[in-house]
């Protein structure tokens, strides 16, 4: 007997000239701020024409939702290659620990992308619609793997593992990424162990 299946579609391509544009703002907005990097900066480092840019994205509002929905594609994916470790709610929890402790130290060195932009979009609109919906997932998600693990109130275990990363993520470009990297680890580890 023979099984056939269907093939997985192919992930849609991104032209080469979109990643660039996307590369090279990440990079601007993250190490210098949105409002501080104009949209002409980014035509010219990233090498593509004006056309090209408002083709790719429908203006600079385009491009940084985009650099924020990066940003949450990342972590997700950070979740999700921890859950492709350990099915293991109590094993999943210490390894968001340890990713949020990695990442405080190696990438986002100047504080958390989406505390940075909050501060610079602070109305209603859908750069703060994305970093609404991006902190609810990751409070949701913590609140699971916390609910999964048998933890005593998870609402707050996962509310305060939120806090800690946002403390940890500004306090790391204040005061050095090793300082609060392992305060960080060693404060999450100490709510977990209290709720356990």
């Amino acid at each position: 007997m023979s099984t056939t299946t269907a093939a997985e579609p192919a992930a849609p391509r991104i032209s080469p000239a979109r990643q660039r544009l996307l590369d090279t703002a990440t990079e601007l907005f993250y190490n210098e701020g949105i409002h501080a990097v104009g949209v002409d900066r980014i035509i010219e480092a990233a090498g593509v024409t004006r056309a090209t840019m408002y083709k790719q994205f429908a203006g600079k509002e385009g491009l940084v939702l985009a650099y924020l929905q990066g940003e949450d594609a990342q972590l997700r994916t950070l979740f999700a290659a921890a859950a492709g470790q350990s099915s293991d709610p109590h094993v999943l929890l210490d390894l968001v620990v340890a990713g949020i402790e990695q990442d405080i130290r190696e990438r986002h060195t100047r504080g958390c992308p989406f505390i940075n932009a909050a501060a610079e979009y602070p109305d209603d609109g859908p750069v703060r619609a994305l970093i609404g919906d991006h902190r609810e997932w990751f409070r949701a998600t913590l609140e699971q793997l916390a609910t999964a693990a048998g933890l005593t109130e998870p609402a707050e275990v996962a509310a305060s593992l939120v806090l800690l990363r946002d403390a940890a993520l500004v306090g790391g470009y204040l005061d050095g990424s090793d300082r609060v990297a392992v305060a960080f680890a060693r404060t999450a580890r100490g709510v977990l162990a209290a709720a356990a």
